[in-house]
């Protein structure tokens, strides 16, 4: 049993006395005059007067025994598992799936729009063990990046979530997912940015949208200060290996190696007067377009959902013959082309095998069947 009671400087001296004159005389209670006047926290411990000089006046009685257990419960606390976060530093890691570990089927159920990147942070930031979280979601891959207060629990959290959201068993991710840690994660946003991960080595289009995931992410709760440098630093490193390196030199996307192979598998001299046919107008669909027109050819028919985006690329590109043709005409327009680019967002096949079996021959320029990219 312990009493704590603060008294001001004489109030304690005078009782301190009063204490020591009434009570027999013993080596265990006698109390030096000079003593008094020094201190202002006094604790009688089993009949023993004991002073600390202190700055507050304080007067209690304590147990010794009770004091030892105290203690050692307290050492107890310090070595049990409950201390176990105060000693575990936070980590950044990353689960994901790429072109290189896991099938388009699974990447596709897995993807997460851009408009739904605030959603996800806010909700992983919402798991136990998550501080701060990224979400890098293209076609090729699906990276999730979080600081973890711990390591095990994190991802078994983070790995949870992507399975209820989409629907993917644990066990059938866990066959296809990587993890990386702290450097190791760090190093390969940087391997991701400088395009060394993705399907066409040193392809741009990758850094522009790591720079998303930024601007997606400001003033969302969740994208955090070490996250958010992270991406920072990776784009700073993919600017920075474009800019010393020949990596950017050639094909360096999935669409212009596609109109470079058209180029390789058409007859010299033949790209001007080819048919060319591009079924999508979206980025993808927009970037063939481009390479296309570096390679010059003039003329083609894009064809799309709506005429929308297709008036915007001819506006950009006055100087194109770029004839619009609505989806329902998809299979009359491959008839009458030489080659065809399909860039489209669709999840079901756009050509079944009896419809390019019954495909006819290419022009006389061409000299071959048609080409699809």
């Amino acid at each position: 049993m312990a009493v704590s009671t603060t008294f001001s400087g004489c109030k304690l001296e005078a009782l301190l006395l009063k204490c020591s004159s009434s009570s027999s005389p013993s080596p265990s209670r006698a109390l030096p005059a000079a003593f008094l006047g020094q201190n202002r926290r006094t604790v009688i411990q089993r009949g023993v007067i004991r002073c600390d000089a202190q700055p507050s006046d304080a007067f209690a009685i304590t147990d010794a025994p009770n004091n030892a257990t105290t203690l050692s419960a307290l050492e107890q606390l310090k070595t049990s598992a409950a201390d176990r976060y105060t000693k575990e530093r936070s980590s950044i890691v990353v689960i994901g799936l790429s072109v290189h570990t896991a099938p388009v089927e699974m990447r596709e159920k897995l993807a997460i729009p851009e408009a739904e990147w605030p959603r996800a942070i806010a909700e992983l930031c919402s798991l136990n063990h998550i501080e701060e979280a990224a979400v890098l979601s293209t076609c090729n891959r699906m990276e999730i990046y979080v600081l973890a207060l711990s390591q095990h629990r994190g991802v078994k959290e983070v790995t949870e979530w992507m399975s209820k959201t989409s629907s993917v068993p644990v066990s059938e991710l866990c066959q296809h997912r990587f993890l990386l840690y702290n450097n190791d994660a760090t190093q390969h946003l940087f391997e991701v940015s400088a395009g060394l991960d993705s399907l066409v080595l040193g392809e741009g289009q990758i850094l522009a949208q790591v720079k998303q995931v930024v601007k997606v992410g400001q003033g969302v709760n969740g994208f955090g200060r070490n996250i958010s440098g992270l991406f920072k630093h990776a784009i700073t490193v993919g600017k920075r290996v474009r800019t010393e390196t020949n990596i950017a030199s050639g094909a360096v996307s999935v669409s212009s190696a596609a109109v470079e192979l058209a180029c390789m598998k058409l007859p010299e001299a033949s790209l001007d007067n080819a048919r060319m046919l591009v079924i999508g107008a979206g980025k993808m669909g927009k970037l063939v377009i481009k390479h296309l027109v570096a390679k010059g050819c003039k003329k083609m028919v894009v064809v799309n959902r709506t005429e929308k985006r297709v008036a915007a690329i001819r506006e950009e590109m006055k100087d194109i013959e770029i004839i619009y043709k609505p989806l329902s005409e998809i299979l009359t327009c491959a008839s009458e082309a030489d080659v065809v680019f399909t860039s489209t967002a669709s999840e079901n096949p756009l050509f079944l095998k009896d419809d390019v079996k019954d495909l006819p021959p290419a022009s006389k320029d061409v000299r071959r069947p048609s080409l699809f990219c």
